[in-house]
């Protein structure tokens, strides 16, 4: 497993075992783990992996949860206390937003302020409502809204409360790919804006790697891996669902844009590589994501290619699949680790070795956020 415990200057600690009975089965979580502080941490997994579980445990809405609990300096679960919920400051969004239908959107925002712990200034709300992008619906019912502009809501009324921590339960899977879209970018920017830790359970590999600086993979109520999003994606470690999703992300920044090829250059640890025009700006940073399927390897600079992004590099690590056709190969390019999909055979037959120096050719480069 991958220790992303890295000295930062504050974290959570979740140290938590749950034994969660129903007539027909018994399941069993036992989660430890530490995460930043700040910026969106992804519980990934598939259903019946733990997510939600984890999720109210955290939130103090689970019985019999035994272990460790610490939030910076504050200590919500440990053998001598178990803070209650509605001490924990915790703002929560469900997969549905809850609102209260008989309530307008400026009433149900009001619900949350006056449950906070602590004053909330009138400038603060603005600040919320600007960055949902709400100010236009305060007077509307939920039933006047559409599926993301109610998200929004939701979000912003967690907010309100001022928590400690941000817990969101798939907030998006409820809503079609249009309005996904709609709301992802207000879901980006939160981290940046607020200073808050967000815990956000998700299956959508394509939403964490959005995201998330921070990922936690469960299976069968237990941590399979962790730590920061491109260890883990980048990782041989993966587990076998998310196979298919391995693979590089970075952020990147723009440094041109050449309009008659309607193409990008973009330098990230030192490398430069092309990316599609989708109208980004010059000097604009972008999280990039390069499958591993999409790198093929080659013990030369194959010049007369189709393929522009071609990076010199050395190999850092082979991992075997011993039961599969495939190996992991790990690039160190520049300042940057870059990971590649090819067969087995394809090891044998280039004789490719830890140390050797050769060249990514990289086939497809998705733009993030």
């Amino acid at each position: 497993m991958i220790n992303s415990n890295k000295a930062v200057s504050s974290s959570i600690i979740a140290k938590l075992k749950a034994s969660l009975h129903s007539e027909s089965q018994v399941f069993e979580l036992e989660v430890s783990s530490e995460f930043p502080s700040q910026g969106i941490t992804a519980i990934l997994g598939e259903s019946g992996s733990g997510k939600t579980t984890l999720l109210r445990c955290i939130a103090g809405l689970e019985n019999n949860v035994q272990g460790q609990l610490k939030v910076e300096d504050r200590i919500w679960l440990d053998e001598k206390q178990n803070v209650p919920t509605y001490d924990r400051e915790i703002g929560f969004v469900f997969q549905d937003a809850r609102l209260f239908e008989h309530l307008n959107v400026h009433q149900n925002l009001q619900f949350a302020v006056k449950r906070s712990h602590e004053k909330v200034k009138r400038a603060f709300y603005e600040e919320v409502v600007k960055a949902l992008d709400i100010h236009h619906l305060l007077r509307h019912k939920p039933e006047q809204l559409s599926g993301g502009e109610k998200q929004r809501v939701a979000i912003a009324r967690a907010l309100l409360i001022k928590p400690k921590m941000l817990l969101m339960d798939e907030p998006l899977a409820s809503l079609d790919d249009a309005r996904k879209q709609e709301v992802l970018p207000y879901l980006a920017a939160l981290q940046n804006m607020f200073h808050l830790p967000i815990l956000y359970v998700s299956h959508s590999t394509d939403e964490v790697c959005k995201l998330a600086d921070h990922v936690i993979v469960l299976h069968q109520g237990k941590v399979i891996i962790q730590g920061e999003i491109n260890e883990v994606f980048s990782s041989a470690e993966l587990p076998s669902i998310y196979k298919r999703e391995t693979s590089t992300i970075v952020d990147a920044k723009i440094i041109e844009k050449n309009e008659r090829w309607h193409l990008l250059r973009a330098e990230f640890g030192g490398n430069t590589i092309y990316l599609q025009d989708n109208k980004q700006t010059v000097g604009k940073t972008v999280r990039l994501r390069i499958l591993a399927n999409d790198v093929s390897l080659s013990l030369k600079d194959e010049k007369e290619s189709t393929i522009l992004n071609r990076l010199e590099g050395r190999i850092a690590g082979i991992e075997v699949d011993k039961n599969g056709a495939s190996a992991l190969i790990t690039l160190e390019v520049n300042r940057t680790e870059i990971v590649a999909q090819v067969t087995r055979k394809s090891v044998d037959d280039l004789f490719l070795m830890v140390g050797m120096t050769i060249w990514a050719q990289i086939k497809s480069v998705a733009i993030l956020a």
